[in-house]
């Protein structure tokens, strides 16, 4: 026994030091691509954008290649994406503010509101719509059983829509900063730029200190965004080194229903209202956006991804602050159409699932539903997971039935998040086009030209 014994700590620490020299190695080659990076960066042209979706094929070889181990840096993207987080809040509520300020007149502002909520609504119709008509022709759900899989007792439920629109009007508009609450700032943001406008000579020079302050605010957002590189690698490696392709497997059809939705979305929906309701080039409209996508689908939140959304409309596609800076913040909260047509395929799945036949009025429901609870999803990874309670309850399907949907689903979600993810930005940037396009806030000869920042 004594001599299995010892063999077995013998074969325990050579296990050991395998690992650790895997680990070992991975950090060598890490280090190494991240000097690569930098000396790219430095040495040559190469835009923002190339140098992350490099980053992201990279880390997505590395993740592949080490596995579990790729998630030891996993704090580097955690860090990346901290930093983002960092400047939502004062970037929302300065450029807001300082938006309002521009226009000089409030009935301008709500021109602009009323276009940029009609625009956000139809598009996240025409969302849902993909997305059930993607479900009923590929049946992602057949053949499936779930009955293994166990719940995930983290399931909420969410806000009823009136609860939502009640909870605009912030209580206390410094404690909704403090907290993030994005609705009510935006609100109070909005209010607060028109009673500076009303104020006239008096408060003038409040509206310049938050037009400044804003500006500060996305100068830190360009030294933070050179960081992305590094951010996203860290991030891919580790989604691709613990989820690998093994999750992937019985939620394959679903992924790629998903994918293909999104693709048809952004290219159908968003380009054809870029191209035929703007009419300008389409090629130049996503070249310009790259950076913001990139930065989308490694972190999974439109929210973190605001202040680089800013900075491609502003700089690439030549809309101009009065326009980005009341629609984009308002775009990264109710405009989720990457959401709902999420919420549109997992309705379906789920149905198809438990052998629930659906009627021409539960697709209408469902189309209602998904579009109503996806207004206001918080702008974090997996967010939307916790509104499938909404949108199944609707057709039938039980708490415990939603239970195991999202036990099944949850351990390979960050990956379809990532796809709804730059559907939800790109939107943003479709809507800010089209408003400014409308108002004429928008510099054609920058959004023609083919230099990209």
């Amino acid at each position: 026994l004594s001599s299995s014994s010892a063999a077995s700590d013998v074969y325990k620490r050579q296990v050991r030091i395998i690992s650790m020299s895997f680990e070992i190695l991975y950090w060598i080659v890490l280090i190494g691509v991240f000097i690569g990076l930098a000396l790219l960066g430095r040495r040559t042209d190469l835009q923002l954008w190339v140098r992350v979706v490099t980053a992201l094929v990279i880390g997505a070889i590395l993740g592949f290649v080490f596995g579990d181990i790729a998630a030891s840096s996993k704090w580097i993207g955690d860090l990346f994406v901290r930093l983002i987080k960092m400047l939502v809040v004062p970037l929302i509520f300065t450029s807001l503010v300082a938006g309002v300020v521009s226009m000089g007149d409030p009935k301008r502002l709500g021109s602009i509101g009323i276009k940029t909520i009609a625009l956000y609504l139809l598009t996240t119709l025409f969302a849902i719509s993909i997305g059930l008509l993607l479900g009923t022709i590929f049946s992602p759900g057949d053949g499936i059983d779930i009955t293994g899989v166990d719940p995930y007792s983290a399931v909420q439920s969410s806000q009823s829509v009136s609860d939502r629109l009640f909870g605009i009007v912030p209580l206390n508009p410094i404690g909704s900063l403090a907290n993030g609450d994005v609705l009510p700032i935006i609100f109070f943001s909005i209010l607060l730029g028109i009673g500076i406008i009303l104020g006239g000579n008096k408060t003038k020079k409040i509206g310049e200190v938050f037009s400044s302050a804003a500006e500060a605010i996305l100068q830190i957002a360009h030294m933070v965004m050179q960081m992305a590189p590094y951010g996203v690698l860290a991030l891919v490696a580790w989604v691709s080194g613990t989820m690998g392709l093994a999750a992937l497997q019985n939620l394959f059809v679903l992924t790629v229903i998903l994918y293909v939705g999104c693709i048809l979305h952004m290219i159908l929906v968003y380009g054809g209202l870029i191209r035929l309701g703007a009419r300008l080039p389409l090629k130049r409209f996503f070249k310009g956006i790259l950076d913001a996508q990139a930065v989308a689908y490694s972190t999974s939140s439109s929210s973190a991804t605001l202040p680089v959304t800013l900075q491609c409309v502003e700089t690439n596609l030549g809309v101009k602050k009065t326009v980005s800076s009341s629609v984009l913040p308002l775009g990264a909260t109710i405009n989720m159409d990457g959401t709902a047509l999420y919420l549109g395929v997992v309705a379906l799945f789920s149905a198809q699932i438990f052998g629930i036949q659906l009627e021409l009025s539960d697709y209408l429901l469902i189309a209602m539903t998904a579009t109503l609870t996806s207004i206001g999803t918080a702008g974090i990874p997996s967010a939307s997971l916790f509104l499938l309670a909404t949108v199944l309850s609707v057709i039938g399907i039980s708490d415990a039935q939603t239970a195991l949907i999202v036990g099944f689903v949850l351990p390979f979600d960050r990956i379809l998040d990532m796809a709804r993810t730059v559907v939800n930005i790109t939107g943003d940037a479709t809507v800010s086009v089209l408003v400014a396009k409308s108002e004429n806030d928008i510099d054609e000869d920058i959004f023609r030209s083919e230099s990209v920042i």
